[in-house]
């Protein structure tokens, strides 16, 4: 009976341990299966959004650089867009013969086609009288300075052109920041010359006031002199006709006699300047010989009494 008992224990007990561990097993299974899938899921979500940040950052990057380029081009237009240069050009023009003053009345009206202004013009004429060559000055607006230049190579034969610019920027942003400044100096010189209740103090701030209001209009004439150099282009052109072939002067006794002549009175020209323009030194040597001329005669009259 008692070996009988025993065994049902020993079986009971082993039954329950075997069941223990049964749900032991099962449960650490589930605990990696569950821990597996977790994993999954955390690098699935970490996969999906690592390409979500790379994705962003590279639309932060091309927004980035879209923003630089902007700023670039902005930049560069406004620095393109402020620069002040005056140009200006030198030209010399080989024209037909005989036509001059149309060629000279016709740059006239390009100018003023333009809106621009004629500011210069010298004419010069021949032996016979007739005008040949000369210079004249134009002003054009900057915008149609090349299509002018243009337009006066075809009037004729340009024999040599000179064109140049000078870049007028910083001295016009100085004189932009002096003319601010002076500015407020005047604002607050006003607010004292209300304020000041003493002559003498007005007086001061008065002679202070004076000077700043000086230098004022001394800029703002700077200032209107470079915009409106900048405003009108400037071109000098030089016009001419072709000269004539001189002919052989000739060898026959007439001409000989004819620059004879010539010649005795350019002589005779260059010796009545001579005279004309030395008189006044020939008329006080003269008078000087005379003094001198009466003292040795007085002399002589005295020794001769003696």
């Amino acid at each position: 009976m008692d070996i009988a008992r025993t065994a049902k224990k020993t079986v009971f007990t082993l039954v329950i341990a075997a069941f223990i561990l049964a749900l032991m097993v099962t449960g650490c299974a589930q605990t990696n299966a569950e821990s597996d899938a977790g994993a999954y899921k955390e690098s699935a979500v970490m996969v999906e959004e690592a390409p979500a940040m790379e994705a962003e950052e590279g639309d932060f990057r091309q927004s980035e650089d879209m923003a630089y380029d902007d700023e670039a081009q902005y930049s560069d237009t406004a620095v393109t867009a402020d620069r002040k240069v005056i140009k200006t050009a030198y030209m010399e023009l080989e024209i037909e013969k005989g036509e001059f003053e149309k060629v000279l009345f016709d740059i006239t009206r390009l100018a003023e086609r333009n809106n621009g202004f004629l500011s210069h013009t010298q004419s010069y004429s021949d032996a016979e009288g007739n005008f040949t060559s000369g210079n004249i000055t134009i002003r054009i607006p900057h915008d149609q300075y090349n299509p002018a230049l243009e337009t006066l190579k075809e009037m004729g034969t340009v024999k040599s052109i000179s064109i140049s610019g000078q870049d007028v920027t910083q001295e016009y942003t100085d004189l932009q920041s002096r003319l601010r400044n002076l500015e407020a100096q005047e604002e607050i010189l006003l607010e004292l010359m209300e304020q000041s209740k003493d002559v003498s103090d007005s007086i001061e701030v008065q002679r202070e006031l004076s000077n700043v209001t000086e230098q004022i209009e001394v800029i703002k004439g700077r200032m209107q002199y470079l915009d409106n150099m900048v405003s009108f282009s400037t071109i000098d052109i030089y016009l001419f006709e072709p000269r004539p072939i001189s002919d052989d002067p000739g060898w026959g006794f007439l001409d000989a006699l004819r620059r004879g002549l010539r010649g005795a009175v350019s002589v005779f020209n260059g010796i009545l300047v001579f005279v004309i323009a030395g008189s006044p030194v020939f008329v006080f040597i003269i008078i000087i010989l005379v003094v001198v001329w009466l003292i040795i005669r007085s002399r002589r009259r005295r020794r001769a009494k003696k």
